[in-house]
């Protein structure tokens, strides 16, 4: 082959390689059935993590303003983080 043809070749390759997310997904492994105290008092927001996917369980994902690892909740706990957030939000006001 040509070593024009080599390098392109090698270059989308690259490319290839480092555009898609071929990383491993971070994945909640258990789940608590309670909602901690501490919510109240933060500020924070949540995914819902679906088992028909990458990952094996179905959770709610919590990310914390100043904390670096999130908490894994049962979906029934959507319904508190709701009512937290709303009650967050009329403090606010």
């Amino acid at each position: 082959m040509d070593l024009k043809v080599v390098f392109v070749i090698v270059c989308l390759s690259a490319l290839a390689i480092t555009s898609t997310d071929a990383g491993i997904p971070k994945c909640c492994i258990s789940v608590r059935n309670s909602t901690p105290k501490y919510l109240w008092r933060k500020d924070f927001r949540w995914e819902r993590q679906d088992s028909n996917g990458v990952c094996d369980i179905d959770a709610l994902v919590v990310f914390m303003k100043g904390k670096k690892t999130p908490l894994c909740l049962s979906l029934a706990q959507e319904r508190n983080l709701i009512m937290i957030k709303k009650t967050q939000k009329k403090r606010k006001n």
